[in-house]
């Protein structure tokens, strides 16, 4: 819910990302999924003969109530803000009545909730909703998710083992990158469909990699005198950072123009304040090490709305050899269904892995 207003989830921040207009999202990807789900079933002649145990009001009712997806009973009443308790209270109910499945929404935090107690004696399914994602209980989208959820009731996918991996929120925001492994979850197993846990990847050269792509993006950026940089989040962005002679956020995305800063870890309202004032633009990213999120993972702040503007042709992105040759395919989730398939109709996506040396990569 924060990542939009840039910071960089809500724990222990909720009241302060509401005052900056943050939005709740979990709504709009749970429906989104339910539909595609009820999509599925019916294209399988198969209906949605389903029982689902939900709790009160936007916990889960009033998705429902909007989507007809099988019966379904509150078994957990929530106030109108609703808290972990509410969510691991719901999730002993579940496990009480002897449920299938769990399917949740949100992100890391929520799945360290409900692993503390589920752990492994049934499987969890998380709709992505969330900042960050490096727990492998997600889906790649919400169209994933109900294909998972419609295999899964149909016994046609295996149960495994995922990890349940999360970032410590107020260092993230304070420019620090910790990952700590919280457990193991059970989730249906389908590697198209399921993301895996975030891999950092290190690799003896990679500080060379990192210095030929940072002077490839610099060299690119010189040749057009006025253009608004606007560099992502991660270490190989962060070199290229440095080439420029500018300090960046590491963890936030940072306006340049001209080897000046512009802007210092904008939210998505700094970002369209930039768009407005320089028309020429280039946007450098870098895929999430095996999970190849260039978009909708810990960048949320680049809204549908900015990509639009900063367009897809002016997107570079970039990765050091080492992690690309474990990050076999690019995905994007901006929650934007028609955007995403603007993205996919590209085929392939050039990727800067040093200087003036590109690669290609499919794009899901």
């Amino acid at each position: 819910m924060g990542g939009r207003v840039g910071l960089k989830g809500t724990d222990g921040v909720l009241s302060k990302a509401i005052a900056l207009g943050a939005k709740p999202v979990s709504p709009v990807r749970a429906e989104q999924t339910l539909k595609r789900f009820k999509e599925l079933r019916a294209d399988a002649g198969l209906g949605c003969r389903l029982e689902w145990l939900t709790c009160s009001g936007v916990m889960g009712e009033d998705v429902f109530k909007r989507v007809q997806v099988g019966g379904y009973e509150v078994v957990c009443s929530v106030g109108q803000e609703t808290t972990a308790e509410d969510t691991k209270h719901a999730c002993q109910e579940f496990l009480d009545r002897g449920v299938d499945l769990i399917l949740f929404c949100g992100g890391d935090g929520t799945a360290r909730d409900i692993h503390k107690v589920v752990g492994t004696k049934l499987p969890i399914l998380g709709i992505p909703a969330g900042v960050k994602m490096h727990s492998g209980v997600f889906g790649v989208d919400p169209p994933s998710v109900a294909e998972v959820l419609h295999r899964f009731l149909e016994n046609r996918i295996p149960v495994g083992d995922a990890e349940i991996l999360d970032l410590d929120e107020e260092k993230y925001r304070g420019g620090e990158w910790e990952i700590r492994f919280y457990g193991t979850a059970k989730t249906p197993c389908e590697p198209a469909y399921i993301q895996s846990g975030k891999m950092v990847i290190e690799d003896a050269t990679d500080e060379e990699a990192k210095e030929g792509i940072a002077s490839h993006v610099a060299e690119e950026a010189s040749k057009t005198p006025g253009m608004l940089l606007l560099l992502g989040p991660g270490s190989t962005i962060q070199a290229v950072a440095n080439t420029l002679g500018v300090e960046n956020s590491l963890l936030g995305i940072d306006g340049v123009v001209n080897g000046r800063t512009v802007g210092k870890d904008l939210n998505e309202e700094g970002l369209l304040g930039l768009l407005k004032r320089y028309n020429r633009v280039k946007l450098v990213l870098s895929p999430i090490g095996a999970q190849g999120f260039i978009l909708g993972r810990g960048n949320l702040q680049l809204s549908p709305r900015v990509i639009r503007q900063i367009g897809l042709d002016n997107i570079i992105v970039v990765a050091t050899p080492a992690k690309l040759a474990r990050t076999p395919v690019l995905r994007v989730d901006t929650g934007d269904a028609k955007l995403d398939e603007e993205f996919r109709k590209l085929g392939h996506i050039p990727v800067v892995v040093g200087y003036r040396t590109i690669y290609m990569r499919p794009i899901k």
